[in-house]
């Protein structure tokens, strides 16, 4: 498989998962207010969201560590953020606490995040499927 063709692979997983997560954190402001008020409380849970986001990091770079002047170098950093976004949460999930309740008072940067997530989405997914 050629490095097009597992761009195209990666991002039509990356791509309808961060559009359909998006819309959830924006419509959804029961779920948005549980996830900052009562998940970084559960530390249990951090460290676990943390593996699987390794994971995921370390798979998506393992077949797909590109740096190209393309939109396929989205997958790379992407693959590169869960990495490092899954260490910081197994390493220190307690760090997840005073962000998630600055986060509570001001919603805003959710929905600012949710919304460029969206966005991606929808960009990770035209470029998979089209």
């Amino acid at each position: 498989m050629d490095q097009q063709q597992t761009s195209k692979l990666i991002a039509g997983f990356l791509g309808p998962a961060l559009a359909a997560m998006g819309p959830a954190l924006i419509l959804n402001d029961t779920l948005r207010t549980a996830l900052l008020l009562e998940l970084p409380h559960n530390l249990g849970l951090i460290f676990i969201a943390g593996l699987l986001a390794l994971i995921a990091g370390i798979a998506i770079v393992r077949v797909h560590n590109h740096w190209s002047n393309d939109w396929t170098v989205i997958v790379t950093i992407f693959g590169w953020l869960a990495i490092l976004g899954g260490l910081v949460r197994m390493w220190m999930p307690q760090l997840a606490i005073p962000i998630a309740e600055r986060l509570a008072t001001d919603p805003t940067i959710i929905l600012v995040a949710a919304s460029v997530m969206t966005a991606l989405g929808a960009f990770l997914s035209y470029k998979a499927y089209r």
